[in-house]
């Protein structure tokens, strides 16, 4: 891999997403994350490193003009598996309850190939939600070593249209009274489009009814969609990529986010 600039390692969140306290995972710091062995490459498959995807990545970040404030990695299945969390932000934002995150995975293993994801992460409850899953890797073919900070490069440089998007998403969800039969209503469609299962169906219901956190009480599209990303904490982090971009969907439709 080329020569990269040097980028200091983030100061750890103060605590660790809730996604990732559910999922199994071993959290690991930066330093452990470098001491990962890469396993030897075959006639058809070429593992990246998962330290040099993670610094590829923040490389872009810095250079794009993000601010990295926290960072979390984690990792499952012998360490073959890796997902971390990035908290970004931009100088001229305005501060508010939820954070813009970056969704790093690897895998070791063939699970699947390098990727990157722009997310939210909210402040009260460490609620995560992801969405447009972006491919770094092109499944370890031969120059996907080679070929990452291209793809980092082209995928870092859409960040910005994807956070300043979720934005306007979270807003008009704030904006949009949500009636009881409404709720429940969106609580079928979601299991319609696989935002959850049915099994969750209850714990989706008794969050919206009785909000373990009290800045979810208003009756809003906001406060249900957090019902529904609180229940995502008990999935892994793979089953949650999906499954938040199968969520925003289903609430952008009811919204008339276009």
């Amino acid at each position: 891999m080329n020569a990269i600039i040097d980028v200091p390692p983030a100061a750890p969140p103060a605590t660790v997403p809730g996604l990732l306290l559910h999922c199994g995972a071993e959290m690991v710091s930066r330093e452990e994350l470098a001491e990962v062995p890469t396993p030897r490459p075959t006639d058809t498959w070429f593992p990246l490193a998962h330290r040099d995807l993670v610094t590829e990545v923040e490389c872009q970040l810095l250079t794009s003009g993000f601010e990295i404030k926290s960072m979390v990695h984690s990792l499952s299945h012998d360490r073959a598996r890796y997902f971390g969390i990035l908290q970004v932000n931009v100088p001229d934002r305005e501060v508010s309850d939820y954070a813009w995150v970056v969704g790093l995975r690897n895998s070791h293993d063939k699970t699947y190939p390098a990727g990157m994801v722009a997310g939210t992460q909210v402040f009260v409850c460490d609620n995560l939600a992801f969405t447009g899953e972006v491919r770094l890797s092109r499944k370890h073919t031969r120059h996907a070593s080679r070929d990452l900070r291209h793809l980092t490069a082209r995928a870092v440089g859409k960040l910005g249209d994807r956070f300043h998007n979720l934005d306007r998403r979270i807003s008009a969800y704030r904006g949009r009274h949500v009636s009881d039969w409404a709720a429940h209503d969106l609580v079928i469609r979601a299991i319609d489009c696989r935002a959850i299962t049915t099994t969750q169906v209850p714990q989706v219901l008794t969050e919206w009814r009785k909000p373990s956190h009290l800045q979810f009480e208003h009756r809003t599209a906001w406060s249900l969609f957090n019902a529904f990303t609180e229940v995502h904490k008990r999935v892994n982090p793979n089953q949650a990529l999906p499954r938040g971009e199968a969520l925003y969907g289903l609430f952008d439709a009811f919204c008339g986010v276009i």
